[in-house]
């Protein structure tokens, strides 16, 4: 099984489909999957602190018609865009980022999945994912982007 090979380019830009000489690139999925995964906007839990300070919530509509009301695309690592570099955010963005890939697990795609985050040099954050597949090698995945506050 093959999909369009996705690529993350920061959280402002969001993401691109690859292409080749052939037209859209295509890869496994997995890579695809973990950038929607992290990626798209999750909507905000009741006691979230929107950044802005405004209202909205985000999210995908389509979250609205699961069955499973814990059944939720994306991240709320949004939330964390003006945040300051302190260690209990970086707790935070982890935390988002295993709940933003816990289907993969749920859904016997992955064995398990650790998520670092980490300030790899001033204003930047930084997540290194590493994903255990049944088995297959780990796949590791590294994301860095600017934090604007």
């Amino acid at each position: 099984m093959s999909d369009i090979k996705t690529v993350f380019i920061s959280f402002e830009q969001g993401a691109v489909y690859l292409q080749d000489a052939l037209g859209l690139a295509e890869d496994d999925g997995l890579e695809t999957a973990v950038i929607i995964s992290l990626f798209t906007d999750r909507r905000a839990e009741d006691d979230d602190v929107i950044p802005d300070g405004g209202q909205e919530r985000r999210g995908w509509w389509g979250d609205d018609f699961n069955e499973d009301a814990a059944d939720r695309i994306g991240s709320r690592l949004w939330l964390l865009s003006r945040e300051k570099q302190l260690s209990e955010v970086l707790n935070r963005a982890r935390q988002y980022a295993e709940k933003a890939l816990r289907w993969l697990i749920d859904d016997g795609v992955a064995e398990s999945v650790d998520v670092v985050a980490s300030i790899p040099r001033a204003g930047v954050l930084g997540l290194q994912v590493a994903i255990q597949r049944p088995s297959e090698p780990v796949i590791r995945y590294q994301f860095e982007s600017f934090w604007s506050a």
